[in-house]
């Protein structure tokens, strides 16, 4: 079962909220981050990626970064825009992105359930980006960035979260740049927060990372350290513990994430139509954009027209969470078979685009010559996701695309 608990979250005065909140760590490199900060000296940006505030050269894994990183949290604190909750408490965080909504639980995880795959995972890491967040946690004492997780819906925890947001006031509310709305909510009833996490530890058998696998793994082995510096640890240490955010599994909003591919491995055109009518039905559909309706289907942008692909019977292993996913029914059939691309981690004549930047994303990146040929897929779902994950498999590299993204600096977690 799964263990969570409230805990003193560092949060921006109300009056900063707006301001603070920034987009994740990872989104965004070096140069784009001092863009976006530009003239906003309350971006968390100065936190989680503190080389801004270093001359441009700055090696960003160097310890004057992470040291940087800790002087910005000290004087976020001693300036007042940031301000740690006297009271243990759990929040509720909610996202609003056009008509989709989605409303999560803001608590502190248990490392324990990381070790014990009581909270599952379905990426490998990547030991240079842990290195990169246990020195930025060591250092800072802070769980800058929640891990988004997902659990099985149950209705007694979504109905007391929901009720509570709909009867209380919440304590920040706005509209980033990018349209989407962010309110927050601070749950500091001591009977409620105890009946969350008892129901938590009894009804939820499992949580599972959407996203954030290597927040995840940092988060546990920083702590896995701590407790070796400190063998007279309780357990209660906030150390044991780790800044996720708890949406339920129905309310993930999972978009496609798409390929497009540099040049047709000497191909010409029709070589390549007839190579994938082996293991697809091929239709042409001229320039109408074809986003596939259901799965088995792809939309292929090539030489000016949009083609649609359908996964003949037969040619993937329909027994198999992994093997029957989109991805890679894609990377068997096409990338691997027919274009040479066997390792899409590290072949550089493949990129992936989110499928939030559209199918005129793939079109452009076609058109002008960029590119060779775009593959639109089918979104995975989150019961796919819970499935590989439960069956202790790994999915395909860029198999899934969240939006929209957490903000980083509404909460805090302090472990030391």
């Amino acid at each position: 079962m799964v263990k969570i608990k409230a805990f003193k979250g560092v949060r921006p005065a109300k009056e900063y909220a707006a301001k603070v909140a920034s987009q994740p760590y990872d989104v965004l490199d070096s140069q784009e981050a001092r863009e976006e900060a530009k003239g906003n000296d309350l971006s968390f940006l100065h936190i989680i990626k503190p080389e801004i505030d270093l001359p441009p050269d700055t090696d960003p894994y160097s310890n004057d970064v992470y040291n940087k990183a800790k002087e910005n949290f000290d004087k976020f604190l001693d300036k007042g825009i940031l301000r740690q909750d006297e009271q243990k408490c759990l929040y509720i965080y909610r996202q609003k992105m056009d008509q989709y909504e989605q409303t999560g639980l803001v608590a502190a995880s248990a490392i324990d359930d990381y070790f014990n795959d009581s909270i599952k995972k379905h990426e490998y890491t990547r030991k240079e980006k842990e290195r990169d967040r246990i020195n930025h946690m060591k250092t800072s004492g802070i769980h800058s960035g929640p891990v988004f997780l997902t659990y099985p819906d149950e209705p007694s925890i979504d109905q007391k979260i929901q009720y509570y947001a709909e009867n209380n006031t919440p304590e920040n509310d706005f509209t980033a740049d990018d349209g989407v709305q962010h309110t927050l909510w601070v749950i500091d009833d001591e009977q409620l927060i105890k009946e969350i996490t008892e129901l938590f530890e009894k009804e939820v058998p499992g949580t599972y990372i959407a996203d954030g696998h290597h927040r995840a793994a940092s988060s546990a082995k920083v702590g896995k350290e701590l407790r070796e510096e400190q063998p007279n640890y309780d357990g209660t240490e906030d150390f044991n513990y780790f800044l996720t955010v708890l949406f339920p599994a129905g309310q993930l909003n999972v978009f496609d994430y798409n390929r497009v591919v540099k040049d047709l491995n000497g191909l010409e055109k029709d070589d390549l139509i007839s190579k994938l009518e082996e293991t697809f039905e091929v239709e042409e559909l001229g320039r109408i954009p074809y986003r596939p309706k259901k799965p088995h289907e792809f939309g292929m942008f090539l030489d000016k027209n949009w083609y649609l692909l359908e996964a003949k019977e037969g040619t993937f292993d329909d027994n198999d969470p992994v093997e029957r996913l989109d991805v890679s029914i894609l990377q068997n059939n096409v990338m691997n078979n027919i274009l040479g691309i066997s390792d899409p981690r590290t072949d550089d004549r493949i990129d992936f685009v989110g499928g939030i930047r559209g199918l005129e994303e793939l079109e452009k990146r076609v058109a002008n010559g960029e590119m060779a040929v775009a593959f639109a897929l089918y979104p995975v779902t989150g019961q796919q996701l819970i499935e590989i994950s439960d069956a202790n498999k790994i999915m395909p590299p860029k198999s899934t695309w969240f939006e929209p993204k957490l903000r980083s600096g509404l909460i805090v977690h302090r472990f030391r």
